[in-house]
């Protein structure tokens, strides 16, 4: 096929990375459009380097194209350089596979990996020359759909989308693409209001317009209520039961430039067992379901074969907790031995068998080692249900010392429910006790440097379907303040050489907050921000704090009502229409454990009833 360019050479040249805009990487698939009844454009609304390192695009690259019906093309935000460009000159957006304009397909998915992207979507609806509210597009336009873990309170952004997809691809888009289909070749001509009503009764498929939210004389919700009585008054998340029955991109596309991810990705597992109280992912990806270690064999050896990459990355939400991962190790090692691949293991827990597998790495050997405490004192631990123990932390990092590392970076959260100063000061008490063990546990002799303990924070940020869905937030003074008192702490109180501290500034956590448990509201505040210079808010050097609490002030919406506002458990949320399988006495119950600060066992030593078993196909059912 030939393609021509959607940007002309001069514009090519005139922009910082133009590889980004021209596509034919390898292994990326070509088809004649003769043949395709359905285009779908798939997006990932942040820069090439970003969406190119995300597996879940390459999923359903690979779930699409199997279609003989179906061409799936790819899209992401362009950088500013060239949106000013395209803006100015009026170059519609484009598909990196036949540079065709993306309002020419029949859909447009847009994967919502994080709230800071929902400006990007606006850009991408906006170049593509389509109008922003969805009630504005009629059957010329794209049906636009968003997938990811936002989608579970999407309501902050539910007027710019046509669709939410609620779960896991491989279920249900083959049912909506085969229902578009039949409206498209309606003798009666396509009707797109018909297909969305259809398209509703789909497990998983979330229509925003055909429901209607009412509001309390206090701001809060009074009903969320289908329009009609033959859509299900609950959308209820859909889950891939069977993980060896998966569709995966055994032939990944691989970058024309280096991406924040360089390497093959191998998902051994979804979900996780480990039940922390503020991790949305471990929640609304439950229950845990494994790949089979000979089907992770027969991808490794053919991912690897396909795409030339140096290194293999294991990808789950807790690694260590896959039940064959010696055996799967001890195949990838000697597989890689000899080809100069290297073998990385993200999510690993701080013990013993984990430390044991990473020696046995030596490219992981010479780095250092992260682990997540989460909180400096016991208490706030088991307030989150982290399941870790100083013995186990400190145990943990003795291993490492003696095993060669002398490198350690810790991650912790700022802001949890029940924090105090105390629990707060407890962060650099535990650095200094690790970097005290280094030198009580390796010999001089034996020592490779001085022990560096790097700790950093981050702000919590109270996500839909947690247990800490209820919990308030605080004042941007008050985050300030919290990281000032470590970081005096870390300087005056313990002043230790090996120990260093970051930490992340509070404005952009209070944005997420809003976004990530605001109700429809808030779509006109989002609408107003990108409109006045708001974009790639993800990244430092464009988000600017003032222009939102400019766009906050204009459209009267109030950031406090969504951040420090104390919410009663019986209050109807802007997702309470959205069911993910996990039972809200559940979250009810973990929210009383964690304000008693009791810790509750990992759903492969005792099941906790979540609810999750009504999908079957997990391992979350000890007990």
């Amino acid at each position: 096929m030939d393609i021509k360019n959607a940007l002309s050479d001069d514009i090519l040249l005139s922009v910082e990375k133009p590889a980004r805009y021209v596509g034919n990487e390898v292994n990326i698939i070509r088809k004649d459009l003769k043949d395709i009844d359905i285009r779908f454009a798939m997006c990932f609304p942040d820069v090439y380097e970003i969406g190119m390192s995300h597996l879940g695009i390459q999923i359903l690259y690979e779930l699409f194209n199997r279609r003989n019906d179906t061409y799936c093309e790819r899209v992401y935000s362009p950088w500013p350089d060239l949106h000013e460009i395209m803006k100015e000159k009026k170059i519609p957006l484009f598909t990196l596979e036949t540079q065709s304009p993306v309002k020419d397909f029949a859909f447009l998915g847009i994967t919502l990996q994080y709230e800071m992207c929902y400006t990007n979507v606006l850009q991408v609806l906006d170049l593509s020359g389509m109008p922003f509210l969805a009630k504005d597009r009629d059957e010329t336009y794209p049906i636009v759909i968003g997938g990811g873990p936002c989608v579970y309170n999407a309501e902050p952004i539910a007027d710019f989308f046509d669709i939410f997809y609620i779960g896991e691809g491989e279920v249900s888009y083959n049912a909506l693409l085969d229902l578009y289909l039949r409206h498209k070749n309606d003798p009666n001509g396509y009707d797109k209001k018909a297909f969305l009503h259809e398209a509703a009764k789909i497990d998983g498929i979330y229509v925003p317009s055909l429901f209607d939210v009412t509001y309390n004389p206090d701001g809060t919700i009074s009903a969320i209520t289908p329009l009609y009585d033959d859509i299900p008054k609950k959308v209820k998340r859909v889950v891939l039961t069977d993980m060896d029955e998966d569709v995966y991109p055994v032939h990944p596309l691989v970058p024309l430039i280096k991406p924040v991810q360089d390497r093959v990705v191998l998902e051994i597992q979804r979900g996780c067992i480990r039940g922390c109280r503020f991790c949305q992912a471990g929640m609304i990806y439950r229950p845990n379901r494994e790949k089979s270690v000979d089907k992770l064999k027969e991808y490794a050896k053919e991912m690897l074969l396909s795409s030339g990459h140096e290194e293999i990355s294991l990808s789950s939400l807790s690694t260590s907790d896959y039940s064959d991962l010696r055996e799967l190790l001890d195949f990838l090692i000697t597989e890689c031995a000899d080809k100069g691949i290297s073998v990385s293991l993200p999510s690993l827990r701080i013990d013993a068998f984990s430390l044991d597998v990473m020696k046995r790495l030596s490219d992981v050997k010479k780095s250092s080692l992260t682990f997540a405490p989460e909180a400096g004192s016991q208490r706030m631990r088991n307030v989150i249900n982290k399941g870790l123990t100083v013995e186990d932390i400190m145990g943990g990092a003795a291993e490492a010392f003696k095993g060669g590392w002398n490198k350690v970076k810790l991650y912790f959260m700022l802001g949890l429910p029940t924090e105090t100063d105390e629990d707060i000061l407890a962060i650099p008490e535990l650095g200094n006790e690790m970097a005290a063990l280094y030198y009580d546990t390796v010999p001089k002799e034996e020592r490779h440097g001085k022990c560096q303990i790097n700790m950093s924070t981050s702000f919590f940020v109270p996500k839909p379907f947690t247990p800490f869905q209820w919990a308030k937030m605080e004042p941007p003074s008050e985050y300030k303040r919290k990281a000032r008192l470590l970081n005096d702490a870390m300087k005056e109180k313990l002043n230790h050489k090996s120990l260093s501290y970051q930490w992340h500034h509070p404005e952009v956590t209070i944005l997420e907050g809003v976004f990530a448990r605001g109700d429809r509201r808030v779509g006109k505040t989002i609408l107003y921000a990108y409109l006045h210079g708001c974009l790639f808010d993800a990244w430092t050097d464009y988000f600017s704090f003032e222009r939102w609490e400019e766009a906050f002030t204009a459209t009267g919406v109030d950031m406090d009502f969504y951040t420090i506002r104390e919410r009663s458990l019986d209050e109807i949320l802007p997702w309470s229409h959205i069911d993910v399988g996990i039972t809200e006495e559940f979250f009810k119950r973990e929210w009383e454990n964690a304000m008693k600060a009791s810790v509750t066992p990992n759903c492969r030593d005792k099941c906790s009833g979540c609810g999750c078993r009504s999908y079957g196909g997990g391992v979350c059912y000890a007990g």
